[in-house]
């Protein structure tokens, strides 16, 4: 008997605490950095399972489970909710007003300790040491970087490799996973321009900073259409712009927030660089009184899975799923800040995305091409992955994409 199959014997077993666990965290999601409930849960799991439980990063828990010689498997998990109000009409749906497990955190949570239940009961069939993260912040890229610098990297041994999942509104039962960039990098960036305040009935006494943002927005279109080559990926959006409060105020200043995305860390430079240069020439061109702010946050690394890890983990589950459970995932503008994990260390790593649509609906949506209107996406209040096979599914890929480094003789 296979490795796999001997730490996966007890699985059906495990499923229903999973599901209950899974239920209670949905019922009681929580904000970034706010995950108190939800680390000590994890926390009293994995210290009842055996492993070596340490706190990190204010809200995050590892844990580390040493099994003899060989290689060393981190999996990672994110925690966090979001602020969105739940219409799932699930009856275990979010307690919390305000508060939604509305990108499927939860089933990262609860397929892991699944998977670290079954790792630490099948100890026999592999070698190894398994680093089980659970991570706080992720919606707002703050919890990779803050277990980081609380000693992530000393406190728990060094990994050959990292590994994590996403459920994505795809068919239920199956997985999705890519070699190079899957997830753009993010950079949310908040800009103030200065004017001069005056009446509205004397613009000459004034510079308008809503004219100047004005310009700027519209200039800011043709960092992608006119500064990016053409076949290179960026997106520039202005969310917001902001300025004045009264029909016959000019104000003295505006403010704009921008995100941006791209998929190449050269095109990054370039296109923050762009914007820089056409607010700073705006600003000079409108007389601004003084020099713009830049202000970055909320900002994503690139997720750019190892071509070797990704081909390994995915023969390992086309082996398992076969063939016709295992895709290719698509590149996403979405981001995450997973990556600074295995980068904290110089190890290579793989991300790759499960299925948590009703197979049914998924299906009749692709062949309608309805599935933008009939599959709520996540951040969605009705984002609602199904319970099976979506959470078997998650522990399973867990379980044989570690085992994947981490054989022994069963």
């Amino acid at each position: 008997m296979s490795s796999h199959h001997t730490v996966l014997a007890g699985l059906e077993a495990e499923l229903p605490w999973v599901r209950d666990v899974y239920q209670d965290l949905h019922r009681h999601p929580e904000l970034s950095l706010e995950e108190h409930r939800t680390a000590q849960l994890v926390a009293e799991k994995l210290t009842t399972f055996g492993y070596e439980v340490t706190h990190l990063g204010g809200t995050g828990v590892v844990g580390v489970l040493s099994n003899g010689e060989g290689p060393t498997v981190l999996a990672r998990a994110d925690m966090d909710a979001l602020p969105v109000t739940e219409a799932t009409g699930l009856e275990y749906s979010s307690t919390v007003a305000g508060v939604m497990h509305a990108c499927g955190h939860d089933v990262h949570v609860s397929t892991l300790l699944g998977a670290a239940k079954l790792m630490a009961d099948g100890r026999v069939a592999w070698s190894g040491t398994y680093i089980a993260l659970f991570q706080p912040a992720e919606e707002v890229g703050a919890g990779s970087q803050a277990m980081v610098d609380d000693g992530l990297v000393t406190t728990v041994p060094q990994p050959d490799v990292a590994l994590a999942q996403h459920v994505m509104p795809i068919a239920a039962g199956t997985v999705a996973t890519a070699a190079g960039p899957v997830l753009s990098a993010g950079d949310s960036l908040r800009i103030t321009v200065f004017g001069k305040g005056a009446h509205g009935s004397m613009p000459h006494m004034a510079v308008d900073p809503v004219v100047l943002a004005s310009s700027i927005v519209l200039r800011l279109q043709t960092v992608v259409s006119r500064e990016t080559k053409p076949g290179d990926f960026a997106v520039v959006t202005v969310g917001a712009l902001n300025a004045g409060t009264k029909s016959n105020i000019i104000p003295d200043r505006a403010t704009l927030l921008l995100n941006i995305r791209t998929y190449d860390n050269q095109v990054r430079t370039a296109v923050l660089a762009a914007i820089e240069r056409i607010v700073r020439g705006e600003c000079v061109t409108a007389g601004s009184p003084q020099e713009p702010e830049f202000e970055y946050y909320d900002q994503f690394p690139l997720t750019t899975n190892d071509e070797a890890v990704t081909a390994k983990v995915t023969e390992a589950f086309t082996a398992h799923f076969g063939a016709d459970a295992v895709h290719s995932a698509t590149r996403q503008t979405a981001s995450e800040d997973f990556s600074r994990i295995p980068d904290a260390f110089g190890v290579p790593y793989t991300f790759w995305m499960i299925g948590g649509a009703d197979p049914e609906t998924y299906r009749a949506a692709v062949a309608n091409g309805t599935v933008s209107k009939d599959i709520p996406a996540n951040h969605s209040p009705f984002f609602a992955p199904v319970l099976d096979p979506t959470l078997e599914v998650g522990v399973r890929a867990q379980v044989v994409a570690a085992l994947t480094y981490l054989c022994g003789s069963a």
